[in-house]
């Protein structure tokens, strides 16, 4: 009874899936049994690292912690609370000060290394788990891998047994090896042991590592930091969506001199609040535009003097963000430069054809209205000059090109390349060639 069971639930996975997804799947996926049913083969195990604001933060506060008022102390001692969560966007304008407070980041020279707000401790809960991260915006309930999620369920895949996800701190920034960061040196620990039990769980099979945006540059440098011996034996595959790498790319330039505004949804917190919070987080620094990619082209245009990518230093200090100077040049600088393929089996895929943000224009010099846009070519977000150059530097390194695959999909937007439908079909046409090998 057992094996026709087996391969009616199989029957029956299958025609779940979309018709574009379903018609790709052959019955040769299948392991055949000797009764002539089929059933569904030993799967590698897979990790998903989501984009950037698709993971919980969750703080609690110590007396070391002095509010700015009254009511951000109130839960001082209590415990754990959500802070950074699916329902951050509702918040009355009260919370969202005590948000933007509690949220921020200080950074220490003497270290080299970013830290809380003394008194806050923060957590990514549900580390481990697939189900561990949602879209932090509710008007796109299929952000942050959910739909990709799905479709690896339908094939399969089972949260806790095949299906991982490595969630993280995304205030933070991933370092380059040799630099401090005490944060990523404990979430790249748990990354590695996850991968391992994973591996453990499925008969020794190495993990398929995938991530979306900057859940792809967080990857990226986690593969990259892990000894040799140790991606031969636990990557099976290290498969990128639109990652954000250290090419950088323009539009993140928007979110730095006019706010995150279409990063974080926070409606009800002022958008100078927001991007004074903004400026004290690594990430606001970390994937601007390189000088090796960019070069000397100006990216923003004011009335008085044009910026380059050799000029990020200055354009920090004319925002009114002369406090990330510091940081950006002690551990972003060096990143720019830093192109070390990782060095594993490894796919890239992007959309191209969607008019991206090239240049920022401000003409009065007022920071606080948007820009005028100049469009190049990209993926709505990444610029396709940052794309080729990721393929010439790291794909193209000895060692790396025989392992590299491009997949570039026309007209298809950064966010839509997890949501999109023949998106999907691609990216599972590779996971089940992947389980074939």
């Amino acid at each position: 009874m057992g094996a026709p069971l087996s391969g009616l639930l199989s029957a029956l996975l299958l025609l779940l899936l979309p018709a574009s997804l379903r018609d790709h799947l052959s019955p040769a996926f299948y392991r055949q049994e000797p009764d002539g049913t089929s059933a569904m083969p030993p799967l590698h195990p897979i990790v998903l690292f989501p984009g950037l604001i698709c993971s919980d933060l969750e703080a609690r506060l110590t007396d070391a912690y002095q509010p700015s008022t009254p009511r951000c102390g109130k839960l001082k001692g209590k415990g754990w609370f959500g802070l950074w969560t699916n329902r951050t966007w509702a918040m009355d304008p009260d919370q969202a000060a005590c948000f933007v407070e509690q949220m921020r980041l200080v950074y220490d020279p003497v270290l080299g290394d970013y830290r809380n707000l003394p008194g806050v401790q923060t957590r990514v809960p549900g580390f481990g788990s697939a189900r561990s991260f949602a879209s932090k915006v509710p008007q796109h309930p299929e952000y942050c891998l959910g739909a990709l999620r799905s479709a690896l369920e339908t094939l399969g895949y089972r949260d806790g047994e095949t299906l991982f996800g490595a969630p993280y701190d995304f205030r933070y920034a991933p370092p380059m090896p040799g630099q401090a960061s005490r944060v990523y040196s404990r979430y790249f620990r748990r990354v590695t042991r996850l991968i391992e039990d994973a591996s453990r769980k499925n008969h020794g099979k190495p993990a398929i590592v995938l991530g979306h945006s900057y859940g792809g540059a967080v990857a990226l440098e986690f593969v990259r930091n892990a000894p040799p011996p140790w991606r031969d034996t636990f990557i099976k595959h290290f498969f990128t969506v639109a990652p954000t790498w250290s090419g950088g790319y323009v539009r993140t330039l928007t979110s730095l001199v006019s706010g995150p505004a279409g990063l974080l949804y926070v409606p009800s917190a002022p958008q100078p609040a927001m991007r004074s919070m903004w400026w004290s987080f690594e990430t606001s620094v970390v994937n601007l535009p390189s000088p090796v990619v960019f070069g000397r082209r100006p990216v923003v245009i004011t009335r008085h003097r044009n910026y380059s990518a050799y000029d990020i230093a200055d354009l920090l200090v004319t925002v009114g963000s002369a406090g990330a100077v510091r940081p950006f040049r002690d551990r972003e600088v060096a990143k720019m430069e830093y192109f070390k393929a990782p060095m594993v089996s490894m796919t890239c895929m992007n959309g191209v054809g969607i008019p991206t943000t090239e240049q920022l224009v401000y003409e009065e010099d007022d920071f606080d209205r948007g820009p005028e846009v100049v469009y190049g070519d990209g993926d709505d977000t990444i610029n396709l000059i940052s794309m080729l150059a990721f393929e010439e530097v790291v794909g193209k390194q000895p060692g790396q090109k025989e392992r590299f695959k491009s997949i570039k999909l026309a007209k298809i937007r950064h966010s839509e390349l997890v949501t999109n439908e023949w998106a999907l079909k691609i990216i599972m046409d590779e996971i089940v060639e992947l389980n074939r090998c």
